[in-house]
């Protein structure tokens, strides 16, 4: 299995380096961290979508105005998952399945992009986002994005041990070295997704955390604009807290067996473009 790490979004929120730990301008760096997975007999696997060629050739009209004010979205096309497909040789109908972390904006936006996929999502989260039972959901979760979906595949939480977490195994079509690791607290049902590489495990943390000092390091430390975001946007903040711990533990007890990234952080998409898991000093 060939594993690609693809930015498939950028947001430069108001903040600069109190966001993402690095940036020297008023604006910080944040990006939509997506794999995309060759397989020999399953055809090509996303994981996660980014924001789709809709939104980006409509300025996100279709998104909240309170998180196209709040992230300071870019609208540029070279970040979708449907152009650098093409980019890389790929021809976007070999899209067979899409297996999300969450159904957020910034996550299943690329969806109606590659309307042929069969998409993994945990029941929990797509019950919920149906529900659009309170204002954060309704500003989240932006159905027109699932509209051209003809295939899904739910999943119940709970599983088979996997260091020390639930796995869902068995993902229907997909070969067995993909996982999903329900991971609750950012929304209801996100989800981990894990990948035997081969040369060990990648885990995609999804929104699980949001800053590559949360992990790896023996005293755990985030910037206070991802902090605050995190708050903002959790539903469940025990469950959150816990599976935050838990990943942090993992991180440094599994160190040679998991490598870990989240779905924004800039600093560990570079690391992973160039072939590393980002080395314990970097990650201040």
């Amino acid at each position: 299995m060939r594993i690609h790490h693809l930015n498939c979004g950028c947001m430069c929120p108001l903040g600069g380096r109190l966001f993402d730990g690095f940036s020297s301008g008023l604006t910080a760096q944040l990006v939509c961290h997506c794999l995309l997975l060759e397989t020999a007999a399953h055809g090509l696997v996303l994981v996660d979508t980014g924001f789709g060629s809709r939104e980006m050739a409509e300025r996100g009209r279709q998104l909240s105005p309170l998180f196209r004010l709040l992230n300071n979205i870019q609208y540029e096309p070279r970040h979708c998952a449907l152009g650098q497909l093409r980019e890389l040789g790929f021809d976007p109908r070999d899209v067979r399945h899409i297996v999300l972390t969450h159904l957020d904006f910034d996550h299943a936006g690329g969806l109606d992009d590659f309307p042929e996929a069969r998409v993994h999502v945990l029941q929990e989260e797509m019950d919920y986002a149906r529900a659009q039972s309170s204002l954060l959901s309704r500003q989240r979760y932006r159905l027109a994005q699932w509209q051209q979906v003809k295939d899904w595949r739910f999943y119940r939480q709970g599983g088979e041990p996997w260091f020390g977490f639930q796995a869902v195994r068995g993902l229907d079509g997909l070969p067995p070295e993909v996982l999903m690791i329900p991971l609750r607290g950012h929304t209801h049902g996100h989800a981990g997704v894990a990948i035997d590489s081969g040369a060990g495990w990648l885990l995609h943390a999804g929104d699980a955390y949001f800053y590559r000092g949360e992990v790896g390091l023996h005293e755990p430390h985030c910037t206070p604009g991802l902090r605050f975001y995190q708050w903002m946007m959790e539903v469940d903040r025990t469950a959150r807290l816990s599976n935050q711990q838990r990943l942090w533990a993992l991180s440094l007890e599994r160190r040679s067996e998991v490598s870990l990234f989240c779905s924004h952080d800039a600093k560990e998409l570079e690391a992973f473009q160039h072939g590393a898991a980002l080395a314990p000093a970097a990650r201040t």
